[in-house]
Parts: C-alpha cells; structure tokens; sequence
C-alpha cells in the first residue's frame, strides 16, 4: 500500500509533516509524552464533538439512547493519528473510521483499540483514497489537521465530499493570531513545552472567516464557530467563546 502512495507534499498532505508524526507514533498514548497537550483538552474536545453530533443527529432518529447517544451515525476522524478520538467515539456507539497518511500512526491506533476491545475501521490513506471509493458519512471531523496542510481551501474541498448530504463536519484548529503565536507556539511549544519545539507553523494558522470561506466553497454551510481556552486555576481546558487561540468550526451539507 505504502508504495501506491504519494510521497512527495501536495497541496493536501505535507508529507514532512507526515514524518514528523510517524516518528513519536509510539507514544500517541502516553499522557504524560509529546501527545499530552491532546489528552489534556480530550475532555473539552468530546463534549464538543458529542454536543454537536446529538444536536445535529438526535438520539430518537439516529437509534442511539444512554450512553450510546451515536449509535447509528458513521463518523470519519482524518488524520487520526494513534485514535485518541476514535476510541471515545466508538464507546458512545459510532461507528467510526479513522484514516491516517502515516502508517506508524494506523498501526499504533489499532493495536490499542484492539486491547480495548474497540472495534474501529483504521486505515493509512489520504482523503482522495476515500473520496475516489465514493464512501461518505454521516459526520466528518478535521481535528488539529488544518493547520498542518500546504493548501486549506483545497484540503477541504477534498474533506467535504466525504459528508453525506444533510452530514455534518466538524473542525478544530488554532486562529492566527499575535496571542496564539504567543501562546500556542512561544508558551506552549518553547516556555511550557507542552508540545515538542517546531509543531506549528504560525503562517498556516486559519481564522474563523478564512475558514468560513473554504468551508463555503466547498459546499458546506458554515454553522457556527466556538473557542476552547485553558483555566490556569483549575488546571482544564473548557469551551469558551473566546476564538483567538483554539477553536471549533461546525459546518452542514445541504440535504440532496
């Protein structure tokens, strides 16, 4: 499989940055490694996400009910990495797919949920892979995934032709600001180290009406924007209004 695969970047896959995270894929689930930042805010992170699919996908229609309120739904992580969101996911019923250009990065998510117990469709591909098979879904996510892509607005034209008409997509990625250069990569990447030195480029950073704008022209309907910040006091991440650093993007494909 992996010699049928680009290996040069692209407008969607920098492939680098593809070597960057196959490198450490050992240690995705490490709390306390390189990926501590994502199990930081994984709680703050899952209730968007959950908010989101229900309010789009009510329990009563998609089957679900208890603790499994996404049963029914079929949920596509890109760029999954080692599952850190497809697990959760799978244990609130989704049935979801996580894809990864890396192959470290499939192979470490799937012996874990296979541990677990999980059940969850792991694959090394691109978007395009999957766009060409005409699979869609009902709710795509595009999560810290953006900000890593040579071309958005092509990335996410490829992404949007994976929702099924009337899905949902949904996005999370950090504005361009001077507070998230200050913050996100000075504070948290060379002060706090809370990510390893060289994560993100400030000039791929997207803001909230960059992103409308691709989202639309991809054939999405924007539908709302949310800010994730970090309460020093108590040591979590929450949702917030506040979009100048993290932030979510909801988006819906019009009914066919």
């Amino acid at each position: 499989m992996s010699s049928t695969r680009p290996t040069s970047t692209s407008a969607t896959l920098d492939e680098s940055e593809v070597r960057q995270f196959g490198r450490i894929a050992a240690e995705w689930w490490d709390a306390d490694g390189k990926f501590r930042m994502l199990h930081r805010i994984g709680p703050a992170r899952l209730q968007y996400l959950r908010d989101r699919m229900v309010r789009h996908f009510p329990p009563s229609a998609s089957g679900g009910g208890g603790m499994k309120v996404l049963s029914g739904l079929s949920v596509l992580d890109i760029g999954c990495g080692g599952g850190l969101v497809c697990e959760p996911l799978a244990r609130l019923g989704a049935g979801v797919t996580g894809i990864d250009p890396s192959e470290e990065n499939i192979a470490a998510a799937r012996t874990h949920a296979e541990a677990q117990g999980l059940f969850i469709a792991y694959r090394a591909a691109r978007i395009e892979e999957l766009a060409a098979e005409g699979a869609t879904f009902d709710s795509v996510l595009c999560l810290e995934v953006v900000e890593h892509v040579p071309d958005v607005g092509q990335f996410l034209a490829a992404c949007a032709r994976l929702v099924r008409p009337g899905g949902l997509m949904l996005v999370s990625t950090l504005n361009r600001t001077l507070k998230s250069w200050a913050l996100a990569i000075v504070g948290a990447e060379y002060v706090l180290r809370w990510l390893p030195a060289g994560t993100h480029q400030w000039d791929r950073f997207v803001t909230p009406d960059e992103l409308a704008r691709h989202l639309a022209a991809a054939g999405l309907e924007p539908a709302g924007f949310e800010g994730m910040i970090y309460d020093p006091l108590r040591d979590e991440w929450r949702i917030s209004s506040d979009t100048g650093i993290n932030y979510f993007a909801a988006a819906t494909k019009p009914a066919a």
